[in-house]
């Protein structure tokens, strides 16, 4: 039997922006590397040891931001074909690209690490990245565990698009986007499902060897609309209130292809199943009209939470938002 559940606007929940960055490299651009000035696509956000990681989806980076102090560096990853870290429409590479949608810190003995999940929107998609505390980073080709989430269907439904990645007591949710098209006699899904930790890690260690962990608890998900348009899942963190969500109303036609943005929504998934959400507000009290990709809560003021946008631009730079919340969000 598969849950089902509809998450409930709620309007005695409020998440008003208070602040709007624009992420840019403290050390600027710096051509041999392929990387450009600012943070481009923003995708997914977490903690990683004392400052937050932003993931992006077409640039072989990881940005580390104080953001008490406004620091922005970047981490590069391996290069991708030809040298190149840029992967867009413009280059005419976009479909090289590692497509970087969620993360993820695991505490441990020696630091956090850091996981980083390609969306599997494509087979060219499906890798696994991890960087240390000491910063030594791997990128690990995981077909087996992507099969498995795209043969799921109650999981992956027409489309298999990951987006948002959860640690919490050993294990780890995954998060799948619906706004994809049917396909096959299958509709698009918002869900998610839970690996035991200790599986994922040691498959990671050696995936030709260790069996494919498997899926439990699937949970499918009804987010409701804004102004007409679907919200699907675009990444999720726990925090002392429970497992919070951000989905954004994207009018896309397909898993895989960018659309216009009615707006985005912050939501709380609640112990016994109950969901509710709210619309992301401006401080004028209008829609916040912003792609949001990411979610990880501030660890200094209760009440709030950061935000990381995707622009849909590869010239204009991702946004770093913070967020206040009212309400009863527990």
């Amino acid at each position: 039997m598969i849950s089902r559940i509809s998450s409930l606007r709620d309007s005695s929940l409020t998440a008003t922006v208070l602040t709007r960055v624009p992420l840019l490299y403290t050390n600027g651009p710096d051509a041999s590397l392929d990387r450009p000035d600012h943070v481009r696509a923003g995708s997914s956000l977490t903690w990683f040891e004392n400052r937050l990681a932003v993931v992006q989806d077409d640039a072989n980076f990881i940005a580390l931001i104080d953001p008490e102090h406004g620091r922005v560096d970047a981490l590069p990853l391996p290069a991708g074909e030809g040298g190149l870290r840029q992967f867009d429409d413009v280059r005419g590479n976009k479909g090289l690209k590692l497509d970087l949608e969620a993360c993820l810190t695991v505490p441990g003995p020696d630091g956090d690490l850091l996981l980083v999940f390609g969306s599997g929107s494509k087979t060219r998609r499906e890798s696994i990245v991890t960087v240390s505390a000491s910063g030594a980073i791997e990128i690990t080709p995981a077909t087996g565990l992507y099969r498995r989430f795209r043969a799921t269907k109650t999981f992956s439904g027409s489309e298999l698009n990951l987006e948002g990645v959860v640690f919490t007591d050993g294990w780890v949710r995954f998060f799948n986007r619906g706004n994809g098209e049917a396909r096959d006699g299958f509709l698009p899904l918002d869900a998610a499902c839970d690996i035991a930790w200790s599986e994922l890690e040691a498959y990671l260690r050696a995936p030709e060897f260790h069996r494919v962990p498997e899926l439990h608890r699937v949970v499918q998900y009804e987010l409701g609309t804004l102004d007409g348009v679907r919200l699907t899942f675009t990444d999720a963190t726990a925090t002392h209130c429970g497992m919070f969500y951000v989905a954004s109303a994207e009018n896309s036609p397909d898993a895989v292809t960018d659309g216009s943005v009615a707006g985005s929504a912050v939501g709380v998934l609640e112990e016994g199943g109950r969901c509710r959400w709210t619309e992301l507000r401006n401080a004028d009290g209008g829609m916040c009209s912003a792609k949001v990709e990411g979610i990880c809560a501030a660890r200094s003021t209760n009440g709030r939470i950061y935000l990381v946008t995707d622009a849909d631009d590869p010239a204009l730079p991702s946004e770093l938002l913070e967020v206040t919340l009212s309400g009863p969000w527990r």
